[in-house]
């Protein structure tokens, strides 16, 4: 890390916190009978996906959206409970609100994760390591779950610190220490990092972070487009990525996964009318409406295809986003042939208040 850079960072503290194989753990908490013993939230079924693996299930290489048939192929006895999003939604509000205690900065990235700014914080501690020991056992205290924290200057170097010990790990990257631990990293452990990208980069001799820092910015750019700059940056521990509290939320999608797959247009076309009726609640709730309307279905091969169509104005009447939909899904049947679907999808996105733009929209096809 530059130590320019470094010197402008060093007042920040950022906190990232991981519930561990949270799902899993809830349902462990609330039956006894399944503590210490592996388990998938699920469906178990030729249909169903592994929603969340507990550790004893991880163990036997059970892991988030395997298809259920292989879980339990792997794992015979994998027990499968089916998810209770409600149970899962009141706990993460409960772990919100323990971060609320010491910094509105916080950003969730999902029910089980999120990032702190601690850097001034509402109870004036120095320490944010002990702000994280204090939000486990408080976490711990309450729910009967527990979590892992990341400690360090960066979201990026936070993340990645989290990752290191799991479950209920603690892990500090202070920054006197950010330059040597990318330099020693393993290419794999670099959170934005994947499968197939770690492998491109052994084949270029990129192993640790000190291979990745030897590339120029033109080469990576090169090599990996506009991951390139990312790549340039978090090799050497620079993310300016603020901590952003109340995301604003880009889009709203709902989808099922059908029990049989259906060639039926008709079938199909009545469903996405419950889909549709769905996202309309929220967006009205929510006073939130999309510009950009999308329509996917996932064949029995498991290809997914999707259209979509986008407005320069919101799409605020429920009739013309079913309209607009309902052809986007007749194209869809028709140039794939009427597949055999799997699952279908609807949602919005490039979401806008209620208040920005017109009523009334006109689309033509």
């Amino acid at each position: 890390m530059n130590a320019n850079h470094l010197s402008s960072q060093v007042t920040k503290k950022i906190i990232h916190v991981d519930m561990d194989a949270f799902y899993a753990s809830v349902e462990q908490r609330d039956d006894p009978k399944l503590r210490n013993k592996p388990v998938a939230v699920g469906g178990g079924s030729d249909r169903g996906v592994v929603a969340a693996a507990s550790y004893e299930a991880r163990k036997y290489g059970v892991k988030s959206a395997m298809p259920g048939v292989i879980a339990k192929r792997k794992c015979p006895s994998l027990i499968f409970v089916k998810p209770r999003f409600e149970i899962y939604k009141q706990v993460s509000h409960e772990i919100r609100e323990i971060f609320y205690e010491y910094t509105d900065l916080v950003e969730p990235l999902s029910l089980d994760e999120a990032f702190l700014d601690v850097t001034q914080n509402k109870l004036g501690i120095l320490s944010a390591t002990k702000i994280a020991k204090e939000i486990k056992r408080k976490v711990k205290e309450t729910t009967g779950l527990t979590a892992s924290a990341g400690i360090s200057v960066n979201k990026f170097l936070a993340k990645t610190a989290t990752d290191i010990h799991k479950p209920d790990g603690l892990t500090l990257i202070p920054p006197e220490n950010v330059t040597s631990f990318i330099e020693k990293l393993p290419i794999e452990k670099f959170f934005g990092v994947g499968k197939s990208t770690s492998e491109k980069m052994h084949r270029m001799g990129i192993l640790y972070g000190k291979d990745l820092k030897q590339l120029s910015l033109e080469r990576l750019k090169s090599n990996f487009g506009k991951q390139g700059q990312y790549f340039y940056n978090i090799a050497r521990g620079i993310d300016e990525r603020p901590v952003v509290a109340d995301r604003i939320r880009k889009s709203v999608s709902a989808e099922r996964t059908f029990e049989k797959d259906h060639r039926q247009e008709s079938y199909l076309q009545d469903f996405l009318t419950g889909l549709i009726d769905k996202i309309f609640e929220w967006s009205k709730k929510n006073e939130n409406f999309g510009r950009t309307v999308t329509v996917k279905i996932k064949d029995n091969q498991f290809r997914i295809y999707s259209k979509s169509h986008s407005s320069t104005l919101p799409f605020k009447e429920k009739e013309l986003i079913h309209k607009v939909a309902s052809q986007l899904l007749n194209d869809l049947l028709y140039e794939k042939k009427y597949p055999a679907v799997r699952l279908l999808g609807f949602g919005i996105s490039t979401l806008t208040k209620a208040n920005e733009g017109d009523l009334q929209l006109t689309i033509d096809f």
